[in-house]
């Protein structure tokens, strides 16, 4: 979920700025995803791609799939009215809180050409969905009641973003993590010992399912597919 292709800090430094944890996501790319994602396809276990942000993912067909499984979006809630001071309020938090005045440019021009990470590039028709509507489309045409994401980042977009546990636990999903392959939305006082991705991951054990190590998902994927050491 929410792989992304963030480009370098010398090409969007406002974005490297405010989103702290992108290097951290970059290197679990690097190096948890491929073992963890060749692992996968070698098993019968579906792979699902949570994507947003833009439309990168539009010409792929296992987003044509979902969406055509998943049919319209339904209607979203009526808004409560905006006033003037609600709208300032939006805008001085844009501006002054986050994403900030001075990274707004490079955060704009980052989404602009937004696509997935050389590392969690979709294979064939694996399903791609933009929201829960079309996550749980996919899960219920291929019999998927559980789903174990990896992505970025465990307390923001994991959790609460279209697809994310939150709503597809309301659609009967339980949801777990993989410890390795997932960061957080850190700050001054939690980065350096990753606090809030143990917080998050705590959530996600209370809450709504499991936490699982990678090297123990690599190993129950190649037993399942009849590969490497029978150990538990």
């Amino acid at each position: 979920m929410h792989a992304w292709d963030c480009g370098t800090p010398e090409e969007y430094p406002g974005w490297y700025r405010c989103v702290e944890y992108i290097p951290r996501a970059n290197r679990i790319c690097r190096e948890v995803f491929p073992p963890l994602l060749a692992a996968i396809r070698r098993s019968p276990l579906p792979l699902y791609h949570v994507v947003g942000g833009g439309d990168y993912y539009r010409h792929l067909p296992g987003y044509m799939r979902a969406a055509a499984l998943a049919g319209p979006a339904p209607e979203p809630p009526p808004l409560v009215a905006s006033d003037p001071v609600l709208d300032g309020l939006h805008a001085f938090r844009s501006t002054t809180v986050f994403v900030g005045e001075h990274n707004q440019s490079d955060v704009a021009r980052g989404f602009e050409r937004l696509d997935f990470a050389p590392e969690a590039r979709p294979y064939g028709d694996e399903g791609v969905a933009e929201n829960g509507h079309q996550l749980g489309a996919l899960c219920r045409a291929d019999g998927i009641n559980h789903l174990i994401y990896m992505g970025f980042a465990i307390n923001w977009c994991l959790l609460l973003s279209p697809g994310g546990m939150h709503e597809m636990s309301q659609r009967g999903v339980m949801c777990s993590a993989i410890r390795q392959a997932v960061t957080a939305v850190e700050n001054r006082e939690s980065a350096r010992r990753e606090l809030h991705k143990e917080e998050g991951l705590w959530r996600v054990a209370l809450a709504f399912g499991f936490v699982f190590d990678a090297d123990d998902v690599i190993r129950a994927l190649n037993r399942l597919c009849g590969h490497g050491p029978h150990d538990e």
